[in-house]
């Protein structure tokens, strides 16, 4: 039987080119969304279109209740041993103009979502000896970035979460890792940097591609990765 998958986020362009990585190295694919179901239902079913597995499954990953019921349902059928923490929003505005829900929301997901989805399979996880858990985070969990001390918290509080797990599980065969991207073409930076900007901010002169972060949590969640562990590796084109 194929290992199971759960990429939180799965609906976003980061999330869609990681589970469909995953799903081509042979592993079933559980494709989370909150806000855009249909949108996670139609990546699963090309999956499966494509002689892979797949599946969606809908929650808002900052309701605790709501996601422990979703995730029992899931180990219902077995344990997942890869885990992707993909979702996250941002919310961004300078801190003197920041709203008290603006904080609240972003560390909501990003941060308290991880642990909502996280804690709930560590007990299967572990009893199978073998886990990957693969946080995506920020460039800006690392740097800073005007505009978002919310967002910023939240990846640099992955970070702490990430190498303390770490320890935690290592006796048990089960890695924990920080993926860490600078600027990725998405939906989401559509329209946020011009190419003037991307050159004087990334060495490279280019923004990175969903499939290049894809490849390297895919090397994460794979058999010879199982040493590497506590790790927060950046995918950033050089950027500091």
């Amino acid at each position: 039987m194929n290992k199971r998958a759960l990429v939180t986020g799965g609906s976003g362009d980061i999330g869609a080119a990681i589970c469909q990585r995953l799903a081509a190295d042979g592993l079933h694919v559980i494709v989370h969304a909150n806000s855009r179901p249909a949108e996670a239902e139609r990546i699963a079913a090309a999956i499966r279109a494509g002689g892979g597995a797949a599946q969606a499954v809908a929650f808002d990953v900052a309701d605790p209740a709501r996601t422990g019921e979703a995730l029992q349902a899931l180990l219902s059928a077995g344990p997942i041993q890869v885990l992707v923490n993909n979702a996250g929003i941002h919310d961004d505005a300078v801190m003197p103009a920041m709203k008290p829900a603006q904080w609240s929301r972003v560390i909501d997901v990003s941060l308290n979502g991880f642990f909502n989805v996280t804690q709930p399979l560590l007990l299967a996880m572990m009893a199978t000896r073998w886990g990957r858990i693969i946080n995506i985070t920020s460039v800006a969990g690392l740097t800073g970035n005007r505009g978002q001390a919310n967002y910023a918290a939240a990846k640099a509080g992955l970070h702490g979460a990430t190498k303390s797990l770490a320890i935690e599980l290592a006796s048990r065969g089960i890695t924990v890792n920080a993926v860490a991207p600078g600027i990725i073409a998405t939906a989401m930076t559509d329209g946020l940097f011009d190419k003037e900007s991307i050159a004087r901010l990334v060495p490279m002169k280019r923004t990175g591609t969903p499939a290049e972060v894809a490849a390297l949590v895919a090397f994460l969640a794979s058999e010879p990765a199982g040493h590497i562990s506590g790790q927060v590796i950046s995918i950033n084109g050089a950027m500091a």
